[in-house]
């Protein structure tokens, strides 16, 4: 079988990374599959990390290791959680937490309340984790695995990537730093919130620092919403996702757009990069978790979408296996850049808009 190469791009959604988990897992038993850079970010970054922390140590196999000890331990440390759920809760509510008086309590004094008055001495369930897993000296030479970590610096309000010669625990901590949450993480001085807010993942380190072409986006976020939010927790809900994909979609415009020039032999051959993009999405299967699921750290959660994400990646593999280094198998227009839940005639539509209005203003000026 013919060797082939991609790049990663992993979202970041709290346990809904889990998800990218199964897909990870996954793809690192296709022996034939070279993976030449990975973009995290929150939850992404830390999936990045455990994959290139495993395998600089054991190769596949590490990284399978050290991918499912870091998410055992996530589950061991929120089992001491307030927000753990008993048995009660389990069989009446799902994985969901939005019925659980804990997850309401919590949810509400974050919001009166900031990170430096409610956790003064900055304890993070996760630092432990990573301080007992991340060999940052290896992570920090490797060049097997290129790695991209983003966080957003908090003065400037824009994307800072981090890459493996910078990996450390506190890089992993910002990345995944919601402010509401968790103070702001320092390094070198500078203060740094979640990177979902200006990156996530960011797809220009994989265009400008790794020579593959094929981006396989692992996505956890939904994109477009089935019904208006009417309550407030979906509001807010719904706010969040709008405002962590903002920059994803950006970028697809972007790439979108080079790609169009490139067909159209309107730039010089050459000149810029024609990126192919996949996408790995259990739209159907996760759409009923709201985002109070994102907390739940339950072991059984967890497999639940490590197993949808190795059923995802499989049947991408089995799909597409011949597309990676040909063409793209995402239609970035269709799914990122076309309103009305991202029907392609509504995305049509759109566009003859300005073009009526173009022509109504023409004859006034005749």
């Amino acid at each position: 079988m013919t060797t082939k190469t991609i790049n990663l791009a992993l979202q970041g959604g709290g346990s809904h990374g889990a998800y990218s988990w199964g897909v990870l897992d996954r793809l690192l038993e296709e022996k034939d599959l070279v993976i030449e850079g990975i973009s995290g970010t929150s939850a992404g970054a830390m999936n990045a990390a455990m994959l290139v922390n495993g395998y600089m140590r054991a190769g596949r196999e590490g990284a399978k290791e050290d991918l499912e000890k870091f998410w055992r331990r996530l589950s061991e440390v929120g089992a001491f959680s307030p927000l753990a759920k008993n048995p009660l809760d389990r069989a009446f509510t799902g994985w969901n937490l939005d019925m659980s008086p804990s997850y309401h309590w919590y949810d509400l004094m974050s919001r009166i309340f900031s990170p430096y008055e409610l956790n003064p001495l900055d304890i993070h369930p996760l630092r432990g984790i990573l301080d007992g897993m991340l060999d940052e000296k290896s992570l920090q030479a490797c060049s097997i695995i290129k790695l991209f970590i983003t966080a957003t610096h908090v003065a400037s309000g824009q994307a800072r990537v981090f890459g493996c010669h910078e990996l450390t625990t506190d890089v992993l901590l910002a990345s995944a730093c919601i402010p509401f949450l968790y103070q702001a993480v320092e390094i070198g001085g500078e203060a740094y919130w979640d990177g979902g807010y200006m990156g996530n993942p960011a797809i220009w380190p994989l265009i400008y620092h790794c020579k593959c072409e094929d981006v396989v986006l692992v996505q956890i976020n939904p994109i477009h919403s089935d019904k208006t939010p009417r309550t407030a927790n979906e509001i807010i809900n719904r706010i969040n996702e709008i405002t962590f994909n903002s920059s994803l979609i950006a970028e697809m415009r972007a790439i979108n757009f080079v790609s169009r020039l490139i067909q159209e032999k309107r730039v010089e051959q050459g000149r810029y990069k024609d990126m192919r993009v996949h996408l790995i999405y259990a739209s159907s299967e996760m759409h009923h978790l709201n985002a109070s699921s994102k907390m739940n750290a339950e072991w059984d959660f967890f497999m639940f979408l490590k197993n949808i994400g190795r059923q995802h990646a499989d049947e991408w593999l089995k799909a597409h296996w011949n597309d990676i280094g040909k063409r793209g198998t995402l239609d970035i227009r269709e799914k990122f850049l076309c309103g009305s839940g991202g029907h392609p005639d509504a995305c049509e539509r759109s566009q003859e808009k300005p073009k009526q209005h173009q022509r109504k203003q023409a004859k006034k000026h005749k």
